[in-house]
């Protein structure tokens, strides 16, 4: 037998497909403003990634792009797709996107505070039609004791506790790929610590994907398994959470250390260079 009829055809194994995939969208509000220019990112399912920037960079707006929720906004995507394993989601109704396994957590909660702890928790799972929500909602105060104590109308808890009934009612929805706007804004330093553990315990206790927007950089990647970082509405840099922790610009220009005056942002740096993705 001739060695060439002994080789045996290995190919690489080809990586699996994420979760969620944006692929070279632009996002356009009232038909002028071009907020997204070309953005790209993948969410692995069973990770949390961390989407960060300064305000005015695109991040919760690239949120809204994935849920369905430009159109409160007189936003659209003009160009590009969003595929939620393996579907694309353009041009999809909200509450149909929740009902696929997405649900947003928005910037400033945005509970109802009319309503009491439970009604909140309960309006969570209104795209649910199996009997478990009552043992779910046990599973969130499990998460959550201190929402179980409260009793009286959401809008009498403090900024941590609305935080946690928004969360509450994100996991309500029994949700694959759960994403959350600037979660820290408004809290104590001791609350967002608290907050930020149990969002680290509900991705390894459930399983649950996260993409997480938030301006406080340091905390993000401290739970993060990956990142992405905004600037003009593009991604210019992605990586491990360990390797944007160690990046001497990311630390400069998001962790706080070091740097001066002369070097606000990454566009003005000569050695860095912006990468185009097109997926």
């Amino acid at each position: 037998m001739s060695n060439a009829a002994l080789k045996l055809d290995v190919r690489p194994e080809a990586a699996p497909a994420p979760m969620l995939a944006v692929n070279n969208i632009e996002v356009v509000y009232n038909d002028v403003i071009l907020v997204l220019r070309g953005l790209s990112l993948k969410v692995p399912e069973g990770k949390i990634v961390a989407l960060l920037g300064s305000n005015g960079a695109g991040k919760s707006t690239t949120l809204k792009a994935i849920s369905g929720l430009l159109k409160t906004e007189d936003g659209e995507i003009t160009r590009g797709d969003v595929t939620f394993l393996g579907e694309r989601l353009n041009g999809i109704e909200p509450d149909k996107i929740v009902r696929r396994g997405i649900f947003q957590v928005m910037e400033g909660r945005r509970i109802i505070s009319d309503m009491t702890v439970l009604e909140n928790l309960r309006l969570g799972a209104f795209t649910r039609k199996d009997n478990g929500v009552k043992d779910d909602i046990e599973r969130v105060y499990g998460y959550f004791p201190r929402l179980k104590e409260r009793t009286g109308l959401a809008g009498y808890l403090s900024g941590g506790e609305q935080q946690m009934l928004a969360i509450g009612r994100a996991m309500m929805a029994r949700p694959k790929l759960i994403l959350m706007d600037e979660p820290s804004m408004g809290l104590s330093p001791l609350m967002v610590k608290e907050v930020f553990s149990i969002i680290k315990q509900l991705n390894q206790d459930l399983g649950v994907t996260i993409l997480l927007v938030e301006q406080n950089a340091r905390v993000a990647l401290s739970v993060a398994d990956f990142g992405y970082i905004m600037e003009q509405g593009k991604i210019v840099l992605d990586g491990t959470a360990e390797q944007l922790a160690n990046n001497e610009d990311v630390k400069e220009f998001y962790l706080g250390q070091g740097g001066g005056e002369e070097r606000k942002s990454f566009k003005n740096l000569k050695s860095f260079k912006r990468r185009k993705r097109w997926l």
